[in-house]
Formats: structure tokens, C-alpha cells, sequence
């Protein structure tokens, strides 16, 4: 995932290189997620492989680094984690829940909108992730493989009623 010019001084300048490490040393090119995402994985770990197409979703694999605190100046080795786009957002989506959130208060308080709660109620708690779908993805189908009538089969025009 990118990183917010706002929060680039967060990170250490070796960033790209702890990353990296991380992603092709440690987990070997390959998702290190173990259900941190909340998905149960075949065989334990995400199948999923930087470059190939994602087993779930067909998109092509980025491996990212994550922060498992969410807390970029945290480069412990045990905080981060080599994940595919669909484990590293889901991992983050109850932490992206109450950022959107604060952030949309803030805005809303800098244009003068009082809010509802008192500051002290707003505490920064993480939902839980989301449940997966539980079918996948239906490939489209070829054109040749669509059922039409055989050319031997004539239909016949309905009757009219008398």
C-alpha cells in the first residue's frame, strides 16, 4: 500500500529495505497471513504469490508490508507481516472504520458542526473484520459454451386463441 506523504515521516528512511526484506527474505515472495485477516487459509497460510494471480480473486498479487499495531514507526519484526492486497485490507479495514470516522468529525468540527458525543466518548476501538463471502467468483462464460438450441430443433409459433 502506498505510504500518505502525511505520514512518510513516520516511517524509518530504510523503509523500502525492511520492507523488502520482509516480503521476499522472510516470507519467501509469498502471503505470510495465517488468519490475522480473519479468512481461513488452505493449509494455514495464504496461497496467494507476489506476481501471480491472487487463487481468490484473479488480480494480480502486490505483496505489501503490514503493520500489526498499525503503528508505521513500530519495525519490529513480530509488528510486520508480508501480506497480498486482500489479507493487508482486511487486516486494516476496522482500523480504516475509525480513521474515516475521526477523520469526518474533524472536518466536520473545523467547519463549525458541533458534535454529538463528548471528545471523551471517542475512543479509538477496532471492529471485527468482516465475514468473507462464501462463494466465489463465477468466471464468465465462453460464448461457445452457452446452451442454444440445436440447429435441428425448429420452435413453433404459438397458436393464436380463438
Amino acid at each position: 500500500m502506498p505510504i500518505r506523504p502525511e505520514n512518510l515521516h513516520r516511517y524509518p528512511r530504510d523503509w523500502p529495505q525492511l520492507s523488502a526484506r520482509i516480503r521476499f527474505e522472510r516470507a519467501g515472495g509469498r502471503c505470510e497471513c495465517t488468519g490475522h485477516c480473519g479468512l481461513p487459509h488452505p493449509g494455514g497460510r495464504c496461497p496467494a504469490v507476489h506476481e501471480e494471480p491472487h487463487p481468490d480473486t484473479g488480480s494480480v498479487v502486490h505483496l505489501t508490508t503490514v503493520h500489526l499495531n498499525h503503528t508505521p514507526e513500530d519495525v519490529r519484526d513480530e509488528n510486520l507481516l508480508a501480506a497480498c492486497q486482500l489479507c493487508h485490507l482486511r487486516i486494516d479495514h476496522g482500523h480504516h472504520r475509525v480513521t474515516r470516522s475521526l477523520t469526518l468529525a474533524a472536518r466536520a468540527a473545523a467547519a463549525g458542526q458541533l458534535g454529538l458525543l463528548p471528545d471523551t466518548a471517542l475512543t479509538r476501538t477496532e471492529p471485527p473484520t468482516p465475514p468473507r463471502p462464501t462463494r466465489r467468483r463465477a468466471r464468465a462464460a465462453a460464448l461457445h459454451q452457452l446452451p442454444f438450441p440445436e440447429p435441428d430443433q425448429e420452435t413453433k409459433p404459438m397458436a393464436a386463441s380463438p
